[in-house]
């Protein structure tokens, strides 16, 4: 656990050892990285927001392919969020009146209300909302959303959020300022990527008892 809070902590560091370490084979490292998070429902601690602004990075001083990069983490985040519905939509129901110890019902419901809210655009919203972006999917799965709906959403939220951290980490993230303070940055982005979301459920909140008052 000490080892997986460094690497998240410090993705920055770890990027550069992989790429000297594993040569063309990083971009399978990184597949598997995005794949993993928005698959595999028990590994929403994976560092995906951080890990795609580092690579576009990495993209612009020449260490990585920013195009081949952009590509193959497309791929990723479309197959690992279509495996998450799949395992959603056949394992139904059931895992919300059962306890798991790989699962985090919290997180999982709280996900299913958000769905529920904001019905086929939770996939896109949740691309940029760690912890949403492992869960919609599935939730997407155990509501039986429209395959073809949800890939129409899936698509569309993997393209905004690949194309768009990379870019950003390829004009930006080798700003000496941003480089020094990658994480505090980070932190600040998911908190304003989550701010909307909180004040509409907290409206949500208060307009039903406003309502009920009545």
């Amino acid at each position: 656990m000490p080892e997986l809070l460094s690497m998240i902590l410090h993705i920055d560091q770890y990027l550069g050892v992989w790429v000297e370490q594993y040569g063309a084979w990083i971009y399978l490292v990184l597949f598997l990285i995005i794949f993993g998070e928005t698959g595999l429902v028990v590994l929403p601690f994976l560092p995906g927001d951080s890990l795609l602004f580092i690579a576009g990075a990495f993209g612009a001083s020449g260490m990585l392919d920013p195009v081949m990069l952009g590509a193959i983490l497309i791929v990723a985040a479309v197959l690992g969020n279509t495996v998450n519905y799949y395992v959603g939509r056949y394992i139904g129901p059931k895992v919300f009146t059962q306890e798991s110890r790989f699962l985090d019902r919290r997180a999982l419901v709280k996900t299913h209300a958000f769905y529920e809210k904001h019905g086929g655009k939770t996939i896109v919203i949740s691309r940029f909302l760690p912890l949403f972006r492992t869960f919609a999917p599935f939730v997407a799965g155990v509501g039986h959303m429209n395959a073809m709906r949800f890939q129409a959403y899936n698509i569309t939220g993997a393209l905004l959020w690949i194309c768009s951290l990379i870019t950003l980490g390829y004009f930006f993230g080798n700003v000496p300022f941003i480089k020094a303070h990658l994480n505090t940055i980070v932190l600040i982005g998911i908190a304003a990527a989550a701010v909307p979301v909180v004040v509409g459920a907290l409206w949500k909140i208060f307009k039903r008892k406003a309502d009920t008052a009545l």
